[in-house]
C-alpha cells in the first residue's frame, strides 16, 4: 500500500502490521548481521544471563517495525529519520510458530517539506517492547 500526501492528516493512522519471528529467522539475521551473540540461539546462556530466554536482536526487531513504515510509504528511501529505545527483549521459543511483532503507527505531526512525523507502537506477547519509538517520512 502506497500513501499519497494528499491523503495524510495529524492521526492518520498506517495499517498494522504483525510479523511472525522464528529461530530460524533469528539464525538468518545473525548471518546477514554479524551478531553471533549466544542470547539469540542458546537457552542455556541466555538464562545464565538473566533472560527468560533466547531473544530477538534487537536490530530486528527495529528493522521490522521500520518495514512496518517503508511499506506504508511504499518506498524505503522515503525514511529519513528513525530511532527507538528498546524497552523490552522479544523472546523468542524453540518452536515452529515462534512470536509475533506486532507494529502500529499513527501520524502525529507534519513537518516541512513534505515530511511527517510517525509514533510507532510495537509490542510482542502484549508488552510494549521498543519504545520512543518515531519515524520521520517523506510523503511521496
Amino acid at each position: 500500500m502506497t500513501v499519497r500526501a494528499a491523503d495524510v492528516v495529524v492521526g492518520t493512522e498506517l495499517p498494522e502490521r504483525t510479523f511472525a519471528v522464528t529461530r530460524a529467522d533469528l539464525v538468518r539475521y545473525a548471518g546477514a548481521s554479524g551478531d553471533f551473540n549466544p542470547i539469540h540461539w542458546s537457552d542455556r546462556i541466555a538464562a545464565s544471563v538473566g533472560l527468560p530466554g533466547v531473544i530477538a536482536h534487537g536490530m530486528l526487531t527495529m528493522g521490522l517495525a521500520g518495514r512496518a513504515v517503508t511499506d506504508w510509504t511504499g518506498d524505503p528511501a522515503a525514511l529519513v529519520e528513525y530511532q527507538v529505545r528498546f524497552g523490552r527483549p522479544v523472546v523468542v521459543p524453540d518452536d515452529d510458530a515462534g512470536v509475533e511483532v506486532t507494529v502500529r503507527g499513527r501520524v502525529a505531526a507534519l513537518l516541512d517539506e513534505g515530511r511527517a512525523r510517525v509514533d510507532l507502537t510495537v509490542t510482542s506477547g502484549g508488552e510494549k517492547v521498543l519504545s520512543l519509538a518515531r519515524a520521520v517520512v517523506r510523503l511521496p
